[in-house]
């Protein structure tokens, strides 16, 4: 008994197969948000997200401003306590910020338009 054409591997199908067509949702890339079967939605936060993401820094003075203005680090996260007792947990006030990331890379564009374009030292903004 030839067991070569009964024998196939997981991967390999007959090209007689109708099965071997997959569907047009297996070939869906993920969004942004990781579910690869929902329509991308529309959040009132892409303009403000997507003018933050595409804001260039030109100015010295701009760049100086938003060096100071945007934090370097993420401010540290509380345990509100009374007698020893946990009454609330504070997160990383980062993490409530629906801009953090935009923001961070907006400050990084800053620093660097200051230490490419204007040869200053960043030391003392971070």
């Amino acid at each position: 008994m030839d067991t070569s054409s009964t024998l196939r591997s997981p991967n390999s199908s007959s090209p007689n197969s109708s099965s071997s067509q997959a569907s047009p949702a297996a070939f869906t890339q993920p969004s942004s948000t990781g579910s690869s079967t929902q329509p991308a939605s529309y959040s009132p936060l892409r303009p403000i997200r997507r003018w933050l993401d595409e804001f260039n820094v030109r100015n010295p003075k701009t760049a100086r401003w938003i060096a100071k203005l945007i934090p370097a680090h993420c401010p540290f996260e509380r345990d509100v306590k009374l007698l020893g007792r946990t009454l609330a947990h504070i997160p990383p006030l980062c993490k409530l910020n629906p801009f953090y990331d935009q923001l961070v890379m907006l400050r990084f564009r800053a620093l660097c338009y200051l230490v490419d374009e204007c040869g200053e030292d960043i030391g003392s903004y971070c």
